[in-house]
């Protein structure tokens, strides 16, 4: 059976326990309001990368708002990064904002009159081009319910201080975040792809360290396109790298199972939702021995 540590409470893991992250205290580095966001981790993140030192690389295979690899690159935490994203609107920002014109982007935003009249005309736009294609896909995350840019999510009507679809639309920021990524553009890597082809690819890497964050079981449906995720073959992959790993999920009796079928180790961390309301998520690694105060 796996291990399970419970890394904030009073065990026999000798682990203390801890506060909720305040998510004030985390620098900001994507241009996404990512559902599933994975902000509140990132000191744990941070733990986890500095096991070891020199010549490693990230890879994170469900990049979704891309929270942990920008944070690996700003912060060195990494020497090369890999993002793989399979979502089409999700990818073309990345590949923009990465590979294309992302000054093309950030002047967008910056001058975009945001009424309801050009909202809809942008939303209507029939362009596959890629750079339009990312644009429309920034201005959904930003003005539709909770950042979710899957059919079916409508336009914010009342939002903060009754400031309706504008509410989470800081063209200044989401500007100076396209544009930063400059800075550290070159160490990043990205393929608009299946994550479990990537995985297999790099199962034998040993000096990779792989941040897994698929759809959850539970959500995943109402906020991805992508939401169908084989879970169970994810487990089994895991199990298999060479290298290091970091999985997570939300904490169901479907993912512990999971857990100890392959005999994978987790720990349960708590983080508060957009709602306010505080619950536990799970993380499956292949060791924990980064943690504080568990060596």
């Amino acid at each position: 059976m796996a291990t399970q540590l419970n890394i904030f409470g009073n065990d026999q893991s000798g682990l203390q326990h801890d506060k909720l992250v305040n998510i004030a205290s985390i620098p900001l580095r994507s241009p996404f309001r990512y559902p599933g966001g994975k902000t509140w981790l990132i000191p744990t993140v941070r733990a986890w990368l500095k096991q070891q030192q020199n010549g490693k690389e990230l890879i994170e295979p469900f990049a979704g708002g891309g929270i942990v690899s920008l944070t690996a690159a700003f912060e060195k935490l990494v020497d090369r990064i890999t993002m793989v994203e399979l979502d089409e609107e999700i990818a073309a920002v990345w590949e923009v904002i990465l590979r294309g014109n992302n000054q093309w982007l950030a002047n967008k935003i910056r001058n975009f009159d945001l009424t309801l009249e050009n909202v809809t005309k942008e939303l209507k736009n029939p362009s596959n081009d890629l750079h339009d294609i990312a644009f429309r896909t920034i201005l959904k995350n930003r003005i539709l319910h909770g950042g979710i840019i899957a059919k079916g999510s409508g336009i914010i009507k009342n939002g903060e201080n009754g400031k309706g679809m504008a509410s989470r639309w800081y063209p200044t920021t989401l500007m100076n975040r396209i544009t930063a990524i400059n800075l550290v553009k070159n160490k990043i890597d990205f393929i608009r792809g299946d994550a479990f082809e990537i995985i297999e690819k790099n199962l034998n890497v040993e000096d990779c360290f792989f941040f897994l964050d698929p759809p959850y079981t539970v959500a995943g449906k109402r906020l991805y396109t992508y939401f169908n995720v084989d879970h169970e073959k994810l487990f089994s992959l895991a199990a298999q790298i060479k290298g290091k790993f970091m999985l997570t999920y939300d904490d169901t009796s479907e993912i512990r199972s999971l857990a100890n079928k392959y005999n994978l180790p987790y720990v349960h961390i708590p983080m508060k939702t957009t709602h306010h309301i505080e619950k536990n998520e799970i993380i499956i690694s292949d060791n924990f021995n980064w943690l504080p105060n568990n060596n």
